[in-house]
């Protein structure tokens, strides 16, 4: 009686799925009262520069386990212990969407080369991890290098959403259009203190405050979509 071999690489495992390759084991519930949120682009206003442009903030991106990685400040990213207040908006991001090669050959992403060339991560928490390190010896500046920084660095380690092309603009548009509140009080912090600004400012100095507070808004943008798309190599960091 002979037993004929199947060759092993022709041996399915019917108990064997996607995310057994990369580990993607079931994340927790979003917990925002322990301030949890496994997986998502975290933002938070932040002081003064908020209450003059609202559309700007603090970013971090967090773990599996949900605890923030951000960088906030020069030589500095803390680990769950989030700069500027607590979560006000979250985008919870897929890990389906993520390219996480064990080695060159194992690429899903059509960046192949340039993800390996560029340092690509074996898990998500590896991508925020070795982000961690690299920013751990950068200079922060709200201009050139900052948590958004931060964060378009990991999304490009990990090829997220089939991109390399993550930067400080895409990681606030992704916050901005994605982006979830946590609950009303969130949204109360984060807009009350720009209300009162305005209502300050053009009761003291008139609609001539409120044109000039525009003007501010709209160098900040024209600032960072020359300095991503013309710039790139001043912020990049």
């Amino acid at each position: 009686m002979k037993l004929a071999l199947a060759p092993m690489g022709d041996v399915e495992d019917p108990s064997y799925t996607k995310d057994d390759e990369h580990d993607l084991w079931p994340l927790d519930e979003i917990n925002p009262t322990k301030a949890r949120f496994p997986c998502c682009l975290v933002w938070t206003p932040l002081p003064v520069v908020s209450w003059l442009a609202p559309f700007i903030g603090h970013v971090g991106l967090c773990m599996e386990d949900g605890a923030v990685v951000d960088f906030s400040g020069s030589n500095f990213v803390t680990v769950d212990d989030f700069a500027y207040g607590a979560v006000a908006r979250y985008v919870q991001l897929d890990r389906e969407q993520c390219c996480f090669p064990s080695n060159l050959a194992s690429h899903t992403c059509k960046y192949r080369y340039k993800h390996a060339e560029k340092g690509s991560a074996i898990s998500w928490d590896d991508a925020v991890q070795l982000s961690r390190r690299h920013f751990e010896h950068k200079s922060y500046n709200l201009f050139t290098c900052n948590s958004h920084s931060y964060v378009a660095n990991c999304l490009n380690r990990i090829c997220y959403g089939g991109s390399m092309n993550w930067n400080m603009l895409s990681v606030a548009a992704l916050v901005l259009f994605m982006g979830r509140w946590v609950d009303a009080m969130a949204v109360v912090r984060s807009f009350m203190p720009f209300i009162v600004m305005v209502c300050f400012g053009v009761s003291i100095v008139g609609w001539p405050f409120l044109m000039g507070l525009m003007s501010f808004c709209l160098l900040l943008i024209l600032w960072f979509c020359v300095g991503n798309f013309c710039l790139k190599n001043v912020l990049e960091c």
